[in-house]
């Protein structure tokens, strides 16, 4: 694994960041030394798409990178048949993902899609993943893309989504990110590394409260919505389309 030293030399004028070439190569250190519990979370991620998968439909995985996700769904589903499609705006991590699907060993179907989440038409889904990828998208076209990822599920299809979250109270905010650069020095991201790298995702990356995500899924009438993971600033939601309890009860279903 290639160590992340993107934001490590002072550099003069911090550009908006990106998900180029330099940040593909190591996006797997990034992500375990940036996200806290990241394994984890998609580890669960991926059992739960197990779980709610439903035979003859389709999973979306929006913002999909270079497929770690898509790995660990492979061996979970083990030799089931299932359908994934891949959806992200980045080439580099795209070809990534497509360099590393030899080695997947599945019966499962996985189809990339170089492409904005928001002009891929969502339909037969029994489960869509969106893991840090809806704080990139413009804050007023978010509740779109949500009630439309909502129309092209099954009943009893479900929408995992991770994200950065801000707390609204000010003294919580504080608190979350002293805690979160706490993590990153500890993870040896330098102060320098730390402040750049935040400047550089000012305006690209905005996060919601929690509130405003409950909000936002109830309004698009996902009858059951929990946060089943939180490390201070970073939220992992479970939301539900009714009817769900045939699901829930369903003993039979193994991940």
């Amino acid at each position: 694994m290639e160590r992340d030293r993107v934001f490590a030399r002072k550099q003069r004028r911090i550009k908006p960041f990106a998900f180029n070439r330099e940040v593909a190569k190591v996006f797997d250190d990034m992500l375990v030394r940036s996200v806290p519990l990241y394994r984890e979370s998609i580890y669960r991620q991926a059992g739960l798409a197990c779980r709610f998968y439903q035979a003859g439909t389709r999973m979306y995985d929006l913002g999909c990178s270079h497929g770690n996700l898509g790995q660990l769904i492979c061996e979970q589903f083990q030799h089931q048949r299932f359908t994934l499609v891949g959806v992200d705006t980045s080439w580099p991590m795209l070809e990534k993902y497509q360099q590393r699907l030899s080695r997947f060993v599945s019966e499962g179907s996985i189809d990339l899609v170089c492409g904005s989440m928001e002009d891929i038409k969502i339909e037969n889904a029994s489960v869509v993943v969106v893991n840090l990828t809806l704080q990139f998208l413009d804050a007023a076209r978010r509740d779109d893309l949500v009630c439309r990822i909502f129309s092209g599920l099954l009943p009893g299809g479900i929408l995992l989504l991770m994200e950065k979250t801000v707390h609204p109270d000010a003294f919580g905010n504080a608190l979350e990110q002293e805690f979160y650069r706490q993590f990153k020095r500890e993870n040896g991201y330098s102060d320098l590394e730390i402040s750049q790298k935040r400047d550089a995702l000012e305006k690209v990356l905005v996060p919601d409260t929690l509130e405003t995500h409950f909000r936002r899924l109830k309004k698009a009438d996902f009858s059951f919505v929990d946060v089943w993971l939180k490390w201070f600033n970073f939220s992992a939601i479970l939301a539900v389309k009714a009817p769900c309890g045939k699901v829930f009860l369903d003993k039979s279903k193994k991940f």
